[in-house]
């Protein structure tokens, strides 16, 4: 394994246990989508589908496997309820349906190999890219963010742009090449590009975070 693989997943683990504390530490979920992490938790269930019928993973992809699929779990389940007050649907309001009704489609169109397996991993590469949408909706539509909010998304961003590098390695390290998670994963780190810029020009300096509403 590459360095920038298991930074890449380390920064995705510190995402996930940034936004279990602010939710715990506030006793709030206020400015955090619900909707997008119902669609993270979709992505790990179809991604890691395998654990309930392969044996043949390492120790470390077994364990990151399930620590994301039940710390995702544990998330929906505080929002929605001992903290389903705190939250406000009337702002979250992004239309999830459209990104997986997209994310099968080119899942069903474009697989590796058609198998249900494949299938099923494909979708969870394009549903991610996109899973962070309602998230970055909701911080467009009400202008601020706390502080761990920003370095959870942060965090979130920075996992999923060190897998560009960890690509680039492993072609010409192992010749290995795969368009669809490539592609998926570009489209991701643009989504949080104009997010980086304000993190870096604000968060970084000390200053509040905000966003033109």
């Amino acid at each position: 394994m590459n360095i920038f693989r298991l930074l890449a997943d380390f920064s995705h683990l510190t995402s996930i246990f940034i936004l279990i504390q602010k939710i715990k530490s506030s006793s709030s979920c206020s400015g955090l989508s619900f909707k997008s992490q119902v669609l993270y938790l979709v992505v790990f269930l179809t991604r890691y589908l395998d654990l309930f019928w392969s044996f043949t993973h390492s120790f470390y992809n077994t364990t990151f496997k399930i620590l994301f699929i039940i710390s995702s779990a544990y998330i929906i389940y505080l929002m929605l309820h001992e903290y389903k007050p705190t939250h406000d649907p009337n702002v979250d309001t992004f239309k999830i349906q459209y990104l997986l009704g997209i994310s099968a489609l080119l899942a069903v169109l474009f697989p590796s190999e058609y198998s249900v397996s494949e299938v099923l991993w494909t979708f969870s590469i394009w549903l991610e890219a996109v899973a962070i949408l309602p998230q970055l909706f909701m911080l467009q539509r009400t202008g601020e963010a706390d502080t761990i909010t920003t370095h959870y998304l942060f965090a979130l961003g920075l996992y999923r742009a060190l897998y560009i590098p960890n690509w680039i390695y492993r072609y010409f390290a192992e010749g290995y090449f795969h368009l669809i998670p490539v592609v998926a994963g570009i489209v991701q780190t643009v989504l949080y590009s104009d997010f980086f810029y304000i993190y870096y020009t604000k968060i970084m300096k000390g200053k509040k975070f905000s966003l033109p509403v």
